[in-house]
């Protein structure tokens, strides 16, 4: 495959070597999904605790913007597949 203008400023592909580590496409799309299930229990979990809403709903949303990255990885592991 020839090297993309990015990858020659660079010098190497994140995604490439991701997949050359043994990362797949279906592990970072059920991260993502893992995610947005860790978000869920995290804000359950912090408005257990009595904590302040803001508090809670910041833990929640802190690692629910985590799923989008790991769906954007998945992608593009899949092209690279």
């Amino acid at each position: 495959m020839a090297k993309t203008t990015i990858e020659k400023a660079v010098g190497f592909n994140p995604i490439s070597t991701l997949h050359d580590m043994g990362f797949r496409s279906d592990q970072a799309y059920a991260a993502g999904f893992a995610s947005i299930i860790l978000s869920v229990l995290a804000w359950l979990v912090s408005r257990g605790k009595k904590d302040e809403r803001a508090q809670s709903d910041r833990w929640g949303i802190f690692i629910g913007h985590w799923a989008p990255t790991f769906f954007a990885i998945g992608i593009a592991l899949k092209h690279e597949e």
